[in-house]
């Protein structure tokens, strides 16, 4: 999951660059358009690979607490 998280962190990145240049040049493209849906994508898959993440996290504590007592 953290490799996922990582590659759309990368994304997010180079889409705020790129939107960052294309809007503020006054005429935007097609280019930032899409850089625009790619970073709203990008984020939605970072924020719920770290929710998964948290769910499979409490799974495994829950599994371990039981195991104590």
């Amino acid at each position: 999951m953290s490799g996922a998280n990582a590659i759309s962190g990368i994304t997010i990145v180079g889409a705020l660059i790129l939107s960052n240049t294309a809007f503020n040049s006054g005429n935007p493209g097609p280019a930032a358009w899409l850089a625009f849906i790619a970073l709203v994508m990008a984020t939605i898959n970072v924020v719920g690979g770290f929710m998964v993440t948290n769910k499979m996290l409490e799974m495994i504590a829950g599994k371990r607490r039981k195991g104590r007592e």
